[in-house]
């Protein structure tokens, strides 16, 4: 289906050039002189390779429609992961980089939304947070109360985050899958 170029947004999949492109991530520059135009990374589904792709705001690009199923994840296997459809108790492997930076984030019987477009998956989405120890964090430094000061810390993923500073090494937290970022102390 065909949409306008500035209507692309991440995690959508294009057709372009002959092949298939899951959009990363996008934004509309408007330079000074000259129209508005996009600016678009794109990872080609098939090779995995990046690219950098312009396109002025008014020009249409082919959109694919995808599919959302939900999985659960079992085990990886080199360099596939394997899921388990919830239904059907079928296993359905995807390769890992289809899940970028949130690899690491990944757990055992997490639900994942795998995205596909005429049954081959393109983008996998994870639950927006996850609760995680924190193994390592630095000590709190004597003045520094202000509401906005974070000290860096280390999940038991091996990310790197920052917490604020009444966390301490051994607590377990809840942080975004998107990009790794703290949001509360764990409930239970």
């Amino acid at each position: 289906m065909k949409q306008q170029a500035n209507l692309i947004r991440a995690g959508q999949v294009l057709e372009h050039e002959g092949n298939r492109w899951t959009v990363l991530k996008q934004q509309i520059i408007t330079p000074g002189k000259g129209g508005a135009f996009i600016q678009v990374e794109m990872r080609n589904l098939k090779t995995g390779n990046k690219t950098n792709e312009r396109w002025r705001t008014a020009d249409s690009v082919e959109r694919l429609s995808t599919e959302d199923k939900e999985y659960t994840y079992s085990y990886t296997d080199g360099d596939n992961l394997v899921l388990m459809d919830g239904e059907t108790f079928e296993q359905f492997i995807i390769p890992v980089a289809l899940l970028g930076d949130s690899a690491p984030f990944l757990q055992d019987n997490m639900q994942l939304s795998v995205g596909l477009v005429e049954g081959d998956p393109v983008s996998v989405t994870l639950p927006p947070h996850v609760t995680l120890e924190i193994v390592e964090a630095d000590p709190v430094v004597k003045g520094q109360t202000a509401s906005s000061s974070y000290k860096p810390a280390m999940l038991s993923n091996g990310v790197k985050t920052l917490v604020p500073p009444f966390i301490e090494a051994g607590e377990r937290v809840v942080v975004r899958t998107e990009d790794g970022s703290y949001v509360e102390r764990a409930k239970n």
